[in-house]
């Protein structure tokens, strides 16, 4: 067993860090920090948790633990580890954006590895710290590599990804509240998405002269979780080569799949998949992934990187079927 910490706990991600860390057959929860509900029980934060958990939250941390859980704001994670000086042998899981990209990677005494299993799952197993990937980028991410890893993409790379509301965040804003989001459609940062740096940084690993350029189109959906990308680039080879290219490269992945169907955001929500969809059509390959935002893009994944560095199988506590209705 392993004691676990979480820092930041009041939000949709600690969320559903709880909900998968409390049933994990390998995983002790040692506290759920959180300043602004300390002595609160955390189901009256998280009334998902009601009957499955007793703890409260609190606003002291135990310098000890043998992983640490930040679900901070973006930003806000150096200033945390800079404050509390956590033992050397404390594993650090960052599912904000602070460690993600190279320039970043070192902080203090600890070195971040980049945590998208499917590109690089053997340094993850040594890793003492990891920088999670971000929603988008996660699904983004898995629909490429396959390409660069065969420097297939020759041209540039037009991206249409939908998000629902979890992704801003539980504070309420403009752009979440429900009389806003219902029944609505709009985009944002366009061509500008903080993801940009992770995914072209992993992008270049497969392929250090990547240059094509992406065209990035994010938007927010009128549904609570999940990510519904779709990808398209010129394409000289075959659907059937394409296909074939995308399964071979995800052959040993535990959470990505190729569907030979088409595909719907109500296969993967509430799990830790990517499924993906390959065809072409009028010269261009259309890839369309999808993910739970907050699971894959997020705890999940984060809970696959810890099980991978403590040398648990990879699916523990992991294996969730979505609702098909």
């Amino acid at each position: 067993m392993i004691k676990v910490g979480i820092i930041g706990g009041s939000g949709y991600t600690a969320g559903e860090l709880l909900r998968l860390l409390v049933h994990h057959p390998k995983v002790e929860l040692d506290f759920v920090y959180s300043t602004t509900n300390a002595g609160v029980a955390i189901h009256e934060q998280h009334p998902d948790m009601i009957g499955e958990i007793d703890l409260e939250f609190t606003d002291t941390v135990n310098l000890n633990v043998d992983v640490l859980f930040l679900c901070l704001g973006h930003g806000r994670s150096q200033a945390f580890l800079k404050t509390h000086n956590f033992s050397e042998t404390t594993k650090v899981i960052d599912l904000g954006n602070d460690f993600r990209l190279k320039k970043d990677e070192k902080y203090l005494n600890r070195d971040f590895i980049y945590g998208l299993p499917e590109l690089q799952k053997e340094k993850i197993k040594s890793a003492k710290n990891i920088a999670n990937p971000g929603c988008f980028a996660t699904a983004i991410q898995l629909a490429l590599l396959p390409l660069v890893s065969k420097r297939k993409i020759k041209d540039a790379v037009h991206i249409n990804a939908t998000t629902g509301s979890t992704g801003a965040g539980v504070i309420p804003g403009n752009t979440t509240h429900f009389s806003w989001r219902d029944n609505n459609f709009s985009s944002y940062k366009v061509f500008t998405h903080q993801h940009m740096g992770e995914i072209v940084q992993s992008l270049q690993q497969m392929q250090n002269d990547f240059e094509v350029p992406l065209f990035f189109i994010p938007n927010r959906g009128n549904f609570s979780k999940g990510i519904y990308a779709t990808i398209y680039t010129k394409y000289d080879g075959s659907e059937e080569e394409a296909k074939n290219l995308y399964k071979s490269f995800y052959k040993d992945a535990e959470f990505t799949t190729i569907s030979d169907q088409e595909i719907s955001l109500k296969q993967v929500v509430n799990t830790n998949k990517c499924i993906l969809h390959i065809s072409k059509k009028n010269g261009m390959l259309l890839i369309t992934s999808v993910i739970d935002n907050l699971i894959k893009g997020a705890s999940g994944q984060a809970i696959q990187n810890m099980n991978l560095m403590f040398g648990f199988e990879e699916k523990t506590g992991l294996k969730l079927k979505a609702s098909a209705f």
